[in-house]
């Protein structure tokens, strides 16, 4: 056994006699030679980000500071900001919900109740 690892084991029993006995005999049922208590933190999830590097959060701030001085409601806002998550994670059922609601505003715009 080389300093470092005498070290290392030093230490790991100096964890190990600081936990509870209850969670010691949980160490124990696993094997306490399998247990390695100066594992690396698992990388946090992904923050997921659309195609222009933004993130979900960032979208929906932008988007409803252009608004400018007009007045939404809690529920426009809810509405936006899950077409915005479902479209970041493409989610199928908001890709739908998005590419009806740009048929439907060039539509409104073809037939004239709408202007650009």
């Amino acid at each position: 056994m080389t300093d470092s690892s005498k070290e290392e084991a030093f230490r790991k029993q100096v964890i190990f006699d600081s936990m509870s006995p209850r969670r010691q005999k949980q160490i124990l049922k696993r094997g306490f030679d399998k247990w390695d208590p100066f594992q690396e933190p698992k990388d946090p999830i992904d923050i997921r980000q659309d195609k222009t590097k933004r993130t979900s959060q960032t979208l929906i701030r932008e988007f409803l500071q252009s608004l400018d001085s007009i007045d939404y409601s809690n529920d426009y806002a809810k509405g936006a900001f899950e077409i915005c998550l479902g479209i970041i994670n493409e989610n199928e059922k908001y890709q739908g919900m998005f590419d009806f609601a740009c048929w439907y505003r060039e539509l409104l715009i073809k037939e004239g109740y709408k202007n650009k």
